[in-house]
């Protein structure tokens, strides 16, 4: 006998994913979450990662939906509001006040932690990597998971949350563009304590976000957890293949970061206090991770604006659905956002479907894929079109940054539209 309600899976625990998954759950709509990596430990989540700045229209939006706006509030702390813009001597060219209101910034890990708060354990499947993802021809417009060794699955409905490289996105649209390399390598670091251990770079990055950029590239900051301050050191670059091309592969932090102070086409000729800054959370972090290859890799985007043809059965969010550059600081926010709508799309389905009722189970989740069909189509059309807006904000903003004027650029887009892009 078929199940009485839809079999509905989730591919991903990134923002997107377990967001939706709390607005479900709090609607009493069943699902099945699958997430390729274990699941996170109390001391995972307590480690250091990066910050969000969560906007009123989309990720605090979707927070309180989910009944965790209070919860949010004490975790906000760490990140003020506030904004540094230097130079690549470490001058100060602008800076911007913390207001204390508007745009809280979370980490990460808080924010996974908070949303994994507000859903049941058992709903979850840690260590599931998606192989593939098949539609089934037939008027079912069920979909099939292969997780490999971890078995197949069939679904009613799926929604690809699965990031930058989706396999999901795969099945909705085989011919779809694969994510674009942007021009940039990004290494992330950090140092823990950094007021106690070193105040002079505390006061150089400040306690909220900075960014100090010229000569193609840039190191931005954002001070986070356990007093910390992490470091985003983007360099411009047409290489793709930058890391095996300069030999960077398997290196430490601390090791890259040599290579970058040394290189003069890189920040070998930044000021002395931008380069102190970069050394040091280099070498704090090799530290704090002794061996362990640095983190590095080349920043990638979809095709800015690019859509796909409605199908029953499947959609995509967040990054698989618009995989932006970092630069407007709408990824995770937008990601949310979708949720948000998308949740609504779902509960609004079901409970139509609900009223129109149905002589047998199977024949409640026909009805429920009849109505969710046209709902769900219309969702997508204002999905694809809002994030268009918001790739191309971003895309345009790296552009900026990057450019060898960006420095002058960016300060004159800071005094007229107010704190930048993070």
């Amino acid at each position: 006998m078929s199940p009485p309600t839809p079999r509905i899976a989730i591919i991903g625990a990134g923002p997107a994913g377990l967001t939706l998954a709390a607005l479900l759950h709090k609607r009493a709509i069943p699902f099945t979450l699958f997430e390729l990596r274990p699941r996170p430990t109390p001391s995972d989540l307590a480690a250091v990662s990066g910050m969000l700045d969560l906007h009123d229209e989309s990720g605090l939006a979707a927070v309180r939906a989910c009944d965790l706006y209070d919860d949010l509030l004490p975790l906000t702390a760490d990140c003020e509001q506030a904004m540094r813009l230097l130079d690549v001597d470490g001058g100060v060219r602008h800076q911007d006040a913390d207001e204390g209101e508007g745009r809280p910034e979370v980490s990460r890990h808080n924010l996974t932690g908070l949303l994994l708060s507000r859903i049941p354990a058992e709903m979850i499947r840690w260590d599931h990597k998606l192989r593939s993802a098949t539609r089934r021809v037939d008027e079912s417009s069920s979909v099939l998971l292969d997780f490999g060794e971890k078995g197949t699955h069939v679904f009613d409905f799926v929604v690809g949350a699965d990031g930058a490289w989706s396999r999901v996105r795969q099945a909705l649209i085989p011919d779809a563009a694969k994510p674009r390399y942007t021009g940039v390598q990004n290494l992330v670091v950090t140092a823990r304590q950094i007021g106690t251990r070193y105040p002079q770079l505390a006061e150089l990055v400040g306690r909220g976000s900075m960014f100090s950029l010229g000569m193609g590239h840039v190191c931005a900051s954002h001070h986070g957890p356990q007093d910390s301050a992490r470091l985003y050191v983007g360099v411009g670059t047409d290489e793709e293949d930058f890391v095996r091309v300069r030999g960077l592969e398997g290196k430490t932090a601390a090791e890259v970061g040599s290579v970058y102070l040394a290189d003069e086409n890189l920040y070998g000729r930044w000021g002395e206090k931008m380069k102190e800054l970069i050394r040091t959370v280099c070498d704090e972090e090799t530290k704090d991770h002794p061996g362990q290859a640095a983190e590095l890799r080349g920043i990638y985007e979809l095709p800015v604006g690019h859509a796909w043809q409605h199908r029953p059965g499947v959609t995509i969010i967040g990054d698989a659905a618009h995989l932006m550059t970092p630069w407007a600081g709408e990824g995770a926010n937008i990601s949310m956002w979708d949720s948000l709508d998308l949740a609504a799309v779902l509960v609004d389905a079901w409970e139509a479907a609900k009223a129109r009722g149905s002589d047998t189970d199977g024949g409640l989740r026909r009805v429920w894929q009849e109505e969710l069909d046209p709902k769900l189509a219309a969702f997508e059309k204002v999905m694809q079109e809002r994030g268009a807006v918001y790739a191309e904000e971003s895309s345009n903003n790296g552009k900026m940054i990057f450019s060898d004027d960006g420095l002058e650029k960016f300060v004159a887009f800071f005094k007229s539209h107010g704190p930048p892009p993070e």
